[in-house]
């Protein structure tokens, strides 16, 4: 989704990628965006949302986004939120834990990759955007199923989630409603994918050119 015209792909487990984002940025690579979908935190937002991060907030640490390329997608998304989210290595799962994150931190939304990019792009000194769609909002409680039915590398696994189903029957409502919320982020990925042009809106030469003027 995400493929564009100079633009790596890294897709599935970002703890695995932080060698490769390196190697990307010591060949040329001049900025870092993860882009993708999130957990909601803030009460509001719904599935489908598109959320543009302020800032990234991980282990109580605070990494910035570019502000020019920030702006950009603002531009290219402009019924999107603007705020800061959060990182974590492990899904954040119930309701409970979600309003706990959020009275905690303020971020809006949490994933589990942008926080390592953003700390790539600030060990090396390139810009960093975030821009996520929500996929589950703050009040929902994700079923076991919805955890086993992603690999690795970002791929289905629809075997791991119909074992799950048999051993607990009782989630499959919830998971029905997972996927209807999977529907509807996929659907504003792909349109905001569109929107944000062949080169993720990084900001370029007649955008730095009109900040000096």
């Amino acid at each position: 989704m995400a493929a564009g015209p100079g633009i790596k792909v890294l897709c599935g487990s970002a703890q695995g990628y932080v060698d490769q984002l390196e190697a990307i940025i010591a060949q040329g690579g001049n900025g870092i965006i993860s882009i993708g979908i999130a957990g909601g935190l803030a009460p509001g937002l719904a599935p489908g949302d598109w959320v543009i991060a302020s800032g990234v907030v991980a282990d109580g640490v605070r990494y910035p986004t570019d502000s020019r390329w920030s702006r950009s997608l603002l531009r290219a998304l402009p019924a999107a939120s603007y705020a800061e989210i959060s990182g974590v290595n492990a899904p954040v799962v119930s309701s409970e834990d979600k309003r706990a994150m959020y009275e905690s931190t303020r971020t809006v939304a949490v994933d589990m990759e942008s926080h390592i990019a953003a700390k790539v792009a600030a060990t090396h000194g390139v810009p960093f955007a975030a821009c996520r769609v929500i996929i589950d909002p703050a009040e929902r409680t994700l079923p076991p199923a919805a955890l086993v039915g992603m690999r690795a590398d970002g791929t289905p696994d629809a075997w791991a989630v119909l074992r799950s189903l048999l051993r607990q029957p009782g989630q499959l409502p919830a998971l029905l409603r997972v996927v209807a919320d999977t529907r509807a982020a996929r659907n504003a990925l792909f349109r905001g994918r569109r929107q944000l042009g062949d080169d993720l809106s990084f900001p370029g030469l007649e955008e730095v050119q009109a900040q000096f003027s």
